[in-house]
């Protein structure tokens, strides 16, 4: 087993922009790049292994020749699919207002698990901000109501976002990433959402895009968010941004050198979302991804950047 440097899966939907490219030189013959999914096992879009001798093959089938029980290590393995799912957003546009299901209700009626995630901020526009739960808590009669007359907008909780603020979505929260934000979202390994409101805007067809009304009523936790928002700064190294059960997520701050330790409960992903590093032997730069297997003890990293450790 060595570290594995991915290419990302690109996803193209309408409120994307040009940023991962101009800015990240991701290559791509879409228009838009809204996503890069850096680190992906989803039949919607996998990473492919960049070096070594699993070149060419997705994430998923190197850790299938790997061995699942050793690469994904105690904890990762434990999962029935592979765990996680690590993206960059470019959002030009404003997503739509959505809202993600728990994993009972997303296995029982979507055959996947369910959606938690943590959304950190990479970079921003002056003013951007985005939609964090509910102001205060609603009946679910006012929630539906207020979706089919257009007032949603009116009782979310609008937060105003600055460069390397986070934000832990636990299924259930009702959100929406609003323009002009650049996110690194670490997340389940999901791709169900259910949206409530989109602007009024239509898809390539010329048709409003769906709406997901009903089930988003089923799943919809009607109140303030029980997590508040890390303001990480900008002098400290390590800043731990996420622990649940589904994930762990470390901010290392890196002028230098430093090691981390990979033991045999669970693997690494290392995603540079500034400047560059070299992890083991590998060279990564803002946007890159490097997927570290279970039990591959101490790794040095060198450079000057900003990483996203992401463990289960």
């Amino acid at each position: 087993m060595y570290p594995l440097k991915l290419k990302p899966a690109f996803k193209d939907y309408l409120w994307g922009g040009t940023r991962l490219k101009t800015d990240y030189d991701m290559q791509s013959n879409l228009e838009r790049l809204a996503e890069a999914w850096v680190l992906s096992c989803h039949k919607d879009g996998a990473s492919i292994v960049e070096n070594g001798e699993y070149a060419g093959q997705t994430l998923e089938e190197a850790i299938n020749i790997m061995g699942k029980a050793n690469c994904l290590g105690r904890k990762g393995s434990a999962f029935e699919f592979f765990p996680i799912l690590i993206k960059l957003i470019d959002a030009k546009g404003n997503l739509s207002v959505q809202v993600h299901p728990s994993d009972e209700y997303a296995l029982r009626v979507e055959k996947e698990f369910g959606k938690t995630e943590m959304w950190y901020v990479v970079d921003c526009d002056k003013d951007s901000y985005l939609y964090y739960g509910f102001k205060s808590k609603i009946s679910k009669e006012e929630f539906k109501n207020r979706i089919e007359n257009n007032t949603l907008l009116e009782v979310l909780n609008k937060v105003t976002v600055q460069k390397g603020d986070c934000f832990f979505i636990e299924s259930g929260t009702i959100h929406a990433i609003g323009a002009g934000l650049l996110i690194a979202e670490i997340q389940q390994n999901s791709n169900t959402t259910y949206r409530v409101y989109d602007y009024g805007r239509v898809g390539a067809d010329g048709m409003p895009r769906q709406l997901h009304v009903d089930k988003a009523l089923d799943v919809t936790t009607l109140k303030q968010p029980n997590n508040s928002i890390i303001h990480t700064g900008s002098g400290r190294k390590n800043v731990r941004l996420a622990e649940c059960e589904y994930f762990t997520v470390d901010r290392i701050t890196l002028d230098g050198e430093t090691t981390i330790h990979v033991d045999d409960s669970s693997f690494s992903s290392i995603l540079c979302v500034d400047g560059n590093a070299t992890v083991g032997n590998i060279e990564i730069k803002a946007g890159e991804c490097v997927f570290l297997p279970a039990g591959m003890g101490n790794i040095k990293i060198s450079g000057i950047a900003q990483l996203l450790e992401s463990r289960v």
